[in-house]
């Protein structure tokens, strides 16, 4: 249906066309303005006061491409239908590569002009549609998990985010536990050309390791005991957006190197199935460990790691930008009396300082818990110092003496290990923690014996083959002796 309340320029120099042309339009619901030369009409188009633009090739003052080249530079969307009786392939070429919505010859048919201009104004609508929806999402996108703080630290976090968003480039994103790393990366997606794609996060260090690679690949019926149905892996579910492998430190080395050939070749295969399957989406990671030290233990691919850091991002920790806690403070307030209707005036000054003082080992995901804690539980408006059930200022820990017991030693550093790794998958500890101590045992094991494998089985208590096993598994470094039985 025409849209009534349109209005459409008429550009051509002959009288005659204007007034067939502005009858016709006039007869479907239109409103019409007329222009005889190239001038007036780009004065028209520049007033924003048309529509859609029925343009002449050949006018006096300013020939159509003319018109229409200016008209684009100026960043105007507004449809511009070409009319011409010449006939050439050039003007046709030239037309579209300035933009025409479409080019049409004399003598034309009325219908088909009152159709092709329905046909424009169709397309702009929709392009504003668009352009709408874009706007909305990132406004929700800001809304819902914006990056807070004015820190210099920060101001290069953002800086680094604006130059790599428009790219594909991957991206590998460190931090500790808690300092918004995944933040990073949907400010990344959502700021870039696949922001209207998938964002789809994957934590490796909360699949179990037998789960990850069809978690990771998807699977095919009856890949495997369980698989009753086809499936699809994140690889997938992430075409034409973006795939965070979050914590991806924790991957094990076997499937490291089925994801190297994902980011070489860009192609990979469901488990249990022959289909190539095109890997279109942009890969980031992120990881809270330090990834060129596990390259140097052996457990992570170096060649993986160079392909990851490509482009490094560092968020810092929060007691190294202490200057955006009252900012961060003060966005969780509000987010916390919107979401659970709680009406928190503020924080008294003493309160802010207990803050400013402490270390904050869990980063900002630790102080929004806080703030939420203390909000729900304060008698009061106004949060002071007694809400917040903080620990003591954190201090270096008492070093325990040559004498300590190893399982002192040992409950000591898997207290602090359990403050930095927050995002342990409830079921996973048990494992995650042996998997940390079982290759410095079989080292320090090693060097006792000098490298023999045959004697390191036999203090470990197991067979001989399932060491081997575990040294290839975890590619601990030998160092051979001459004569010595392997």
């Amino acid at each position: 249906m025409p849209h009534p309340s349109a209005t459409i320029l008429i550009a051509d120099d002959e009288a005659s066309i204007r007034w067939v042309l502005a009858r016709a339009l006039a007869d479907l619901g239109y409103r019409t303005i007329e222009a005889a030369d190239g001038s007036a009409a780009l004065d028209c188009l520049l007033s924003g006061r048309c529509d859609v633009a029925l343009v002449d090739i050949k006018m006096p003052g300013c020939d159509g491409l003319t018109l229409l080249e200016h008209a684009r530079h100026r960043g105007l969307t507004t449809p511009v239908i070409i009319m011409t009786a010449q006939t050439t392939m050039r003007n046709a070429i030239e037309a579209m590569k300035q933009g025409a919505f479409d080019y049409v010859t004399k003598p034309f048919d009325i219908e088909a002009i009152g159709a092709l201009v329905q046909r424009a104004l169709e397309a702009q609508r929709q392009a504003r549609n668009l352009q709408r929806l874009e706007h909305e999402m990132r406004r929700r996108f800001e809304l819902g998990v914006e990056i807070v703080g004015h820190s210099a630290p920060m101001q290069e976090v953002y800086k680094r985010i604006g130059r790599v968003a428009q790219s594909d480039v991957t991206v590998l994103i460190q931090g500790e536990s808690g300092t918004g790393k995944e933040l990073i990366a949907k400010a990344i997606h959502y700021h870039s050309p696949r922001w209207a794609g998938p964002f789809v996060p994957l934590n490796c260090s909360a699949v179990p390791r037998d789960l990850l690679e069809s978690e990771l690949f998807g699977y095919e019926k009856g890949a495997f005991t369980g698989a009753t149905e086809r499936r699809i892996g994140k690889f997938e579910a992430a075409a034409g957006g973006t795939l965070l492998l979050d914590e991806v430190g924790d991957m094990p080395l076997d499937l490291q190197a089925k994801v190297l050939r994902v980011l070489q070749e860009r192609e990979f295969t469901r488990v249990g199935g022959n289909e190539v399957i095109r890997a279109d989406c942009r890969i980031l990671a992120a990881t809270n460990r330090d990834l060129s030290r596990l390259v140097k233990q052996g457990a992570f691919r170096e060649d993986l790691y160079f392909r990851l850091n490509v482009v490094p991002i560092r968020v810092c920790p929060l007691r190294e930008r202490r200057e955006d806690i009252p900012e961060l403070v003060g966005y969780f307030l509000q987010k916390i009396n919107a979401e659970l209707g709680i009406r928190v005036s503020g924080i008294a000054p003493e309160a802010m300082e207990l803050l400013l003082d402490y270390a904050w080992p869990g980063n900002v995901r630790e102080l929004e818990n806080a703030l939420v804690r203390a909000a729900v539980l304060a008698p009061g408006r106004l949060l002071l110092p007694g809400d917040f059930a903080l620990p003591l200022p954190a201090s270096p820990p008492t070093p325990l003496g040559r004498d300590a017991a190893l399982e002192d030693l040992v409950r000591c550093k898997l207290l602090e290990w359990l403050e930095r790794e927050q995002k342990i998958a409830e079921g996973r500890l048990y494992d995650a923690f042996l998997e940390r101590v079982e290759r410095p045992l079989l080292e320090v094991v090693l060097e006792r014996t000098g490298g023999n494998q045959l004697k390191a089985a036999a203090i470990l208590g197991i067979n001989r083959n399932t060491l081997r096993k575990k040294i290839t598994q975890l590619k601990i470094p030998l160092k051979r002796i001459a004569g010595d039985n392997r």
